[in-house]
């Protein structure tokens, strides 16, 4: 799900703490090291997401926040906002010509350069995140 965050947007804000979980307080995102990613450029999108991207050719940044249940993934176009939200059970992540997170049947893909090399650190605290979030869902012990 995607909502226009430009403005203040009550019901996407409720949705996202009912979905995701408050944000972490200050204090919160200090002891964790950051929840917010720096700006990433986007270089491609599923078809559904072709609307929130620029159309003409100027380049298309998002960047990242960490929720205790998810993520937020907050894309600019021009003067607006878009939020997408991505429970951590929904969230896949793959490593191929860039980064590309996938989710929801969507996907975003971000492209390999300094800026996202400088976000490794993040990235690897959300795949962290996932994994310790992803172990309360196990129904059964593995054999050995």
């Amino acid at each position: 799900m995607i909502y226009n965050t430009t403005n203040k947007n009550k019901e996407a804000a409720a949705i996202f703490n009912d979905l995701l979980g408050k944000p972490y307080t200050f204090f919160e995102a200090i002891k964790k090291g950051g929840v917010g990613s720096k700006r990433m450029m986007i270089q491609k999108v599923s078809p559904g997401f072709l609307k929130y991207m620029n159309t003409i050719s100027d380049i298309n940044y998002g960047n990242i926040e960490i929720r205790k249940k998810g993520i937020i993934i907050h894309i600019n176009k021009g003067l607006k906002n878009f939020s997408w939200a991505i429970p951590y059970y929904q969230l896949y992540t793959y490593k191929t010509e860039g980064f590309s997170i996938h989710a929801q049947g969507n996907f975003i893909n971000f492209k390999n350069n300094k800026l996202l090399k400088e976000n490794k650190k993040f990235i690897a605290k959300i795949i962290d995140f996932k994994i310790e979030n992803d172990k309360q869902y196990d129904f059964y012990e593995p054999i050995k």
